[in-house]
This record gives C-alpha cells, sequence and structure tokens, in this order.
C-alpha cells in the first residue's frame, strides 16, 4: 500500500497535526520519512500561500498578504541511499485537487508586485471553480479551460555550504530589495525546537526563487507523467515540494499568477549514483509527461525591447513584458478589464517565446492565448 503524508486543508503549516513539513531550505531540517528507490509515496501539500486567501470577493487577503509565510513545503523525505553526487530520478505519476477550488490574484506593489506591477499596482483576487480536469471563475467571466497541473516548487535540499553560498551571493540584491533574505519570526523549519530551531531558521534560504537544486522554477510542464532529474547535494537527497498549480501561463507574470490550490501528488523515485559526474548535470533537467491541454488554435502578440520611447539592448524581460502588455490592452476590446486580463494570462496555460536574440539591437518575444477557452471569438474582424 502506498505511504501517504497528509496535510489538514485550511490550516497553516506551523498548525498541522505533525512536524510534516518546512518554508525554508536547510540540510538541518529534519526528514519526515524514508523511502527507497523503486517504491512510491503520495505527498499532500497545502497552497503557497499557507492557507491566508479566502473563497470570496473581497481582495483585501491578497493585498495584505504575509509573504514570508510562503511556501509550506512537505518534506524532506530521506531517499535511502542516496548520497552527494547522484541524480535523484522522480516520476510525478499523479496529482489531483483537494479542495474543489483554488485562486489567482495580483499583489499590490508595495507587497510582492509582480512582472507588470508598474501598470497594475492594485490588488486583485479571482477564484476559481474546478470541474474535473476543466476551470472556470466568476471573476473572469466568459473562459473555461483544462488546467495543465503541476507542482511550482519541487526540489532537493541544498548542502551546508550552498546555503551559505546562496545567502552571500544574494545579499547585495537584498540589500536593494531584490532578493528575500533569510527571515528568522516565520521560519517554518519542521521538528527543531529551541536553539537549534532558531539557528536553523536565522540562515535557512527562502523558498522565492529557483536555484541549482530546483526550487520553485513555476515550470508548467513539470506535469502528470514527467521525469525529473535532480542533482543530489546531501545524504538523504532531502526532496520536498508544494506550491501546486492547477494552471498556469508561461512566467506565471502576476507573482500570485498560477491558479493555486492544495493538492496531492503521486511520486516514484530511483536513484543513478554518481549521476552528477556521469552526465555533467549541475542543475536538474525533465522530461515533460503526455498530459498536455490540446488547443487547435491560438493567437500570438509579439513583444520587442522598447518601453516608454526607451530602447533597450536584446532584453527579453522587456521584450515579453511587452508582449503581455500587447494580449492585456487587446483583450479589453472583448469586455475585460485591464485586471482580469492580467489575471487571465497568468493562470490560462499561454505559451510564452524568444523569438529572437541576436537581431541587433532587438529581443523579440511572444505570448499565445489559445482562443478556445473563451466563450466568444476574439480574432479581428471587419
Amino acid at each position: 500500500m502506498t505511504k501517504r503524508i497528509k496535510m489538514k486543508p485550511g490550516t497553516r503549516l506551523s498548525e498541522q497535526p505533525e512536524n510534516i513539513g518546512m518554508n525554508r531550505w536547510h540540510p538541518d531540517i529534519p526528514a519526515i520519512t524514508h523511502v527507497k528507490p523503486g517504491e512510491d509515496i503520495i505527498l499532500e501539500t497545502l497552497d503557497f500561500l499557507d492557507c491566508q486567501i479566502a473563497n470570496n470577493d473581497d481582495p483585501s487577503d491578497v493585498r495584505d498578504i504575509d509573504l514570508t509565510r510562503a511556501h509550506p513545503l512537505t518534506g524532506p523525505i530521506y531517499i535511502d541511499g542516496a548520497e552527494p553526487g547522484d541524480l535523484l530520478v522522480v516520476d510525478i505519476l499523479d496529482i489531483g485537487t483537494i479542495t474543489p477550488y483554488g485562486f489567482s490574484g495580483i499583489f499590490a506593489k508595495e507587497n510582492g508586485g509582480g512582472f507588470l506591477a508598474e501598470y497594475f499596482p492594485n490588488a486583485a483576487k479571482a477564484i476559481w471553480d474546478f470541474h474535473g480536469i476543466y476551470t472556470s471563475s466568476r471573476h473572469i467571466p466568459g473562459v473555461r479551460f483544462a488546467g495543465l497541473t503541476h507542482p511550482g516548487l519541487i526540489g532537493t535540499m541544498p548542502s551546508i555550504d550552498m546555503v551559505h553560498e546562496w545567502n552571500r551571493r544574494e545579499a547585495p540584491l537584498a540589500a536593494e530589495g531584490k532578493a528575500k533574505p533569510p527571515y528568522e519570526p516565520t521560519a517554518y523549519v519542521g521538528a527543531l525546537k529551541g536553539a537549534e530551531r532558531d539557528r536553523v531558521a536565522k540562515e535557512a534560504c527562502r523558498t522565492v526563487p529557483p536555484r541549482e537544486h530546483g526550487g520553485n522554477t513555476d515550470i508548467k510542464n513539470i506535469s502528470i507523467g514527467t521525469r525529473i532529474y535532480f542533482p543530489v547535494f546531501t545524504k538523504g537527497a532531502g526532496f520536498a515540494m508544494g506550491d501546486l498549480h492547477f494552471s498556469q501561463g508561461d512566467g506565471e507574470i502576476a507573482f500570485c499568477g498560477a491558479i493555486e490550490m492544495d493538492g496531492y501528488t503521486h511520486l516514484g523515485f530511483d536513484l543513478i549514483k554518481g549521476g552528477m559526474a556521469k552526465y555533467k548535470l549541475k542543475q536538474p533537467i525533465f522530461v515533460p509527461g503526455p498530459t498536455d491541454p490540446k488547443f487547435e488554435k491560438w493567437l500570438m502578440f509579439e513583444g520587442i525591447c522598447v518601453e516608454d520611447g526607451k530602447q533597450y539592448y536584446l532584453d527579453a524581460t522587456v521584450a515579453y513584458r511587452r508582449a503581455c502588455m500587447n494580449a492585456i490592452e487587446y483583450l479589453q476590446n472583448f469586455g475585460y478589464t485591464g485586471e482580469q486580463a492580467y489575471m487571465l494570462l497568468t493562470a490560462a496555460p499561454v505559451e510564452g517565446r524568444i523569438g529572437g536574440i541576436v537581431d541587433i539591437p532587438n529581443c523579440a518575444c511572444t505570448v499565445a492565448i489559445p482562443t478556445g477557452i473563451f466563450d466568444q471569438d476574439i480574432l479581428p474582424r471587419k
């Protein structure tokens, strides 16, 4: 019988019945269970904001969110036999919902912001109801689509040297407000107590960015059927995951941008001994699964790296931002507010691409929206 690690939905990580989770990265966080290579396990996880968002029409909970509580992860899982230098092979066998709804939103500019915070500075929220593999929202009417369900955050535990290195290299950015440094008051580090808890909490890395071990990659194609090869940096690998998404557009541009949910993930594990050196891998690689939603037609918007009259040089960030803004402005022709269009781009399975990054001075990026998600024709007509 497959082991299942259960969470209590609607209850924050620190109030779960057992010490079965964490919201920081540090190798001294105790493992919650062991798994042998060849075995599988089902992990239940909380939404990435630790049960702070309510199913209502009031966006004040998004506006006032405590982001230092992100992300509640289930783990670490100790993989028997895993040693530094190995590759941990993780198969995503299934993903499912626990509660019948999820949420997406726009963080206020002064509290988290997002990719388009300069254009959309105020908080907004969309609740998405789940109907099997489909979802729709009362806050963005006229849209229905199948989700590409995936974990936003999944990875192995860093070594203590990596923890110190991450903090060192991110510290200058943190001083400018461009990274998140360790923050002890809301750190949850599993079963650790007292002075040991305080020590780890003060140096443990925040979960916001992706790093060499995987982490918060927000790659929508890491879905059901995907196989991931993770570098192992500590004995036992220290696998952990959370931040499940019912659906997400490439880039998760609103930051609170996927359809966030409580859920479960059925996982299988194996090891490739010495795989990091054998394959010269320093970061994870993955083989996407076969479960992408099928859409026949797409409407693609281009952006170049020119913004507000300023020319940038081969800047893919600016070009993708312009592609997104071009799509948002276009969708307002069909009854959507800018905020609704923004939340739709970040929640629906839109495709983002770099078209060209060599044609100086302009990089070209695109964002493509599947037209079949709308209950109206959104193509230009005479």
